[in-house]
């Protein structure tokens, strides 16, 4: 990757004979060795992690470009959305299915895997009529049938398929009511918060 050799040499070495211990209360644990993984919340984390990932979605867009699977890649560290624009939703779960396929195999040749427990799909339409879009069946390639989702929060936002954002404005309007009225247990006419 044109890394220095210093640099290349310092991650080489950056986890060898390295030691943790847990402690809780008074209790302490004995030193553990800890020669695998990166410590979640290092700083180091999101650089290792974009290090490693880059030479995969490289791979990916460069397959996908080539089979001609129009679909867009937006990644966040070690959390990645597809995109597929198609005004059918068939060929739009055509189209990750075939991403899907490409994407589980290139993790797996890098030793990663995919979480299908966080795997979700969604779809937005502009559709009047009831929308009840198909699930897309990843069973052929082992993995799970995945239900479109009716809401899908991303990035501090809960979108719904038409994107008129009421579950948003919802949800966050009655988390502030539920908050206002949490304060006024904190309230007290001679301690604490000032009942104004």
């Amino acid at each position: 990757m044109g890394l220095d050799y210093k640099v290349s040499n310092f991650f080489k070495n950056y986890l060898v004979g390295q030691k943790t211990q847990y402690c809780w209360n008074n209790f302490t644990s004995p030193s553990f060795n800890i020669n695998v993984g990166v410590g979640q919340g290092s700083v180091l984390s999101p650089i290792l992690s974009a290090l490693y990932l880059s030479p995969i979605f490289y791979s990916l867009e460069k397959c996908l470009k080539n089979l001609k699977i129009p679909i867009c890649l937006i990644s966040f560290v070690d959390d990645g959305l597809f995109v597929s624009q198609n005004k059918s939703i068939l060929h739009s779960n055509a189209n990750l299915f075939y991403n899907y396929n490409i994407m589980s195999s290139l993790l797996l040749k890098f030793g990663l895997i995919i979480e299908y427990s966080k795997t979700n799909i969604f779809h937005f339409s502009r559709a009047h009529r009831a929308f009840n879009p198909p699930p897309l069946n990843l069973f052929p390639i082992d993995g799970p049938v995945l239900l479109p989702k009716d809401t899908w929060r991303y990035l501090g936002f809960i979108l719904n398929y038409k994107l008129t954002f009421r579950n948003h404005i919802d949800f966050y309007s009655n988390k502030a009511i539920s908050t206002i009225k949490c304060m006024k247990l904190l309230r007290n006419s001679t301690r604490g918060i000032n009942p104004i």
